[in-house]
């Protein structure tokens, strides 16, 4: 009986193995585009705008963001009546935080800016990821809950690495996490996405999950509304003398 049990366990280990390497990540990535809504879908959509609320300590603060594909994203966040502003362009970034003691608009350092650019793009960093000169590499399989996910570590240009989960059902991204410097100290800033639904075609997460600063802030995101192409006026982007 042990004989037989100790066959079936290897089977099986021996299946996953396989079922692992049948997957490259060149294919899961290609996957995951296609969920989302394939690169035809991607390429159609001028522009993307969301409204959303974020639950950060038991604090609700109110979330806008805008999206005009390859040219610019901005978010625009109400922290107690005073706007908080990130702004991503083609060209460089540049942000308010009043929360800092910064209510003028100041021009983002490099290293924030080169790790927030691909926003501007919607379904990057993943389309066309090869093109952009991402190199992706397949890590095996990692739980994620109760989801045993395909684990990606995506190596950008600059050569900054970020760890990216899907699932193997849906192929949707599940879990990102993501090194980032603050105040000179590299911590990672983890995020679990869910709740994925469609409009027009174009898949995205309505709920994301933020375990900020190796722990130091917890965050709970939710969307509660999504527009493709409306039309932006690229002033919006513009950096406010």
């Amino acid at each position: 009986m042990k004989t037989y049990r100790s066959i079936a366990l290897a089977f099986i280990a021996l299946f996953c193995a396989v079922t692992v390497s049948a997957q490259t990540a060149d294919e899961i990535i290609g996957k995951y585009v296609q969920a989302i809504g394939g690169k035809d879908v991607l390429n159609k959509i001028t522009s993307v705008y969301s409204e959303s609320t974020m639950d950060v300590m038991g604090m609700q603060i109110a979330i806008k963001s805008t999206t005009l594909n390859g040219k610019g994203m901005k978010q625009e966040m109400d922290m107690m009546g005073s706007p908080m502003i990130t702004c991503y362009t083609d060209k460089g970034g540049w942000s308010t935080n009043p929360m800092a003691g910064s209510a003028t608009p100041e021009d983002m350092p490099e290293a924030q800016y080169n790790s927030g650019k691909d926003q501007i793009v919607i379904g990057a960093p993943f389309v066309n990821f090869a093109e952009s000169g991402y190199k992706a590499e397949l890590s095996g399989t990692e739980a994620v809950g109760d989801v045993e996910a395909f684990k990606i570590k995506l190596t950008a240009p600059d050569s900054t690495s970020s760890l990216y989960f899907f699932d193997p059902n849906t192929f949707y991204l599940i879990k990102s996490v993501q090194e980032a410097d603050m105040q000179g100290q590299m911590v990672e800033n983890i995020i679990i996405f869910s709740d994925y639904r469609l409009t027009d075609g174009y898949a995205m997460p309505y709920k994301m999950d933020m375990d900020m600063a190796g722990g130091q802030f917890t965050m709970s995101m939710v969307v509660t509304k999504v527009e493709l192409n409306v039309p932006v006026d690229e002033t919006i982007f513009t950096k406010p003398q």
